[in-house]
């Protein structure tokens, strides 16, 4: 007799009052979708047909997400002006890394070293003569100090520095020896795109090297005045002047 009463008393009328609010509110979400030509008049402009904004994955990102390099020099803003270099100097975001030090196996198969780092290269050729071989630390720590002491002197993010220093020292003639038999003479020849810039990397590091051997300035001060120098195209650059002395000597055996 109890579940008798309980099944049929009545519901009382909460339920109804809320489906009927859901209704309600669904249709004044409707026509206020019509009038407004797929937006809701509370939700301001930028709604979308459900009511919410709609999200910009790139807005989602914080700025302290971004990969820098040493957490200071950032990527996004680095370009190559020489078309001809762009593939070969890994400057853009997709090969930003925060330390010039990825370890990768760049040796192992022909131009995979154009994948790596710029400013890592640039480390690399720092551990010339046989007493740096393997110090990439501290190779990493000079090319720090470089970069900081560049953005002291030109204000500039040094990256940018970097890669415009890179493309004004890279020869872009050279002279080959030809011949046999006891005649050899020497022709000149187009140099490839990754040559100019291994070129370029080798006379910046020379440079920086020997301008640094007794001498009271560090070896960090010395790469930062042949960077800077390099990418104005000064001839106080060691660079620019072993590469004006190449095309010189290339042009004279045309």
């Amino acid at each position: 007799m109890a579940d008798a009463e309980i099944e049929q008393a009545p519901v009382g009328g909460g339920m109804d009052a809320f489906e009927g609010g859901a209704v309600d509110a669904f249709e004044s979400n409707v026509d206020a979708f019509e009038n407004n030509d797929g937006g809701f008049e509370e939700g301001g402009e930028d709604q979308g047909a459900y009511g919410y904004a709609e999200e910009d994955p790139v807005a989602d990102i914080e700025p302290g997400n971004e990969t820098k390099l040493f957490g200071k020099w950032s990527f996004t803003e680095v370009e190559c002006q020489d078309i001809s270099l762009q593939d070969y100097i890994a400057c853009t975001t997709p090969h930003a890394t925060y330390l010039p030090h990825t370890a990768g196996r760049y040796q192992k198969k022909r131009f995979r070293k154009a994948s790596c780092p710029i400013v890592e290269r640039l480390a690399c050729c720092l551990m010339r003569k046989g007493r740096n071989s393997g110090k990439k630390l501290l190779a990493c720590r000079i090319v720090q100090h470089t970069l900081e002491i560049i953005n002291l002197l030109t204000d500039q993010n040094p990256i940018q520095i970097v890669v415009e220093a890179i493309i004004n020292s890279g020869p872009r003639e050279d002279s080959t020896r030809v011949g046999g038999a006891g005649v050899v003479r020497r022709q000149a020849v187009d140099m490839s795109p990754f040559r100019r810039v291994n070129y370029a990397l080798y006379l910046i590091a020379t440079g920086a090297r020997e301008s640094s051997f007794r001498n009271l300035k560090s070896m960090s001060e010395c790469l930062a005045e042949e960077l800077i120098n390099a990418a104005k195209g000064s001839s106080n650059s060691y660079a620019i002047k072993k590469k004006d002395e190449i095309e010189r000597v290339s042009k004279s055996n045309r």
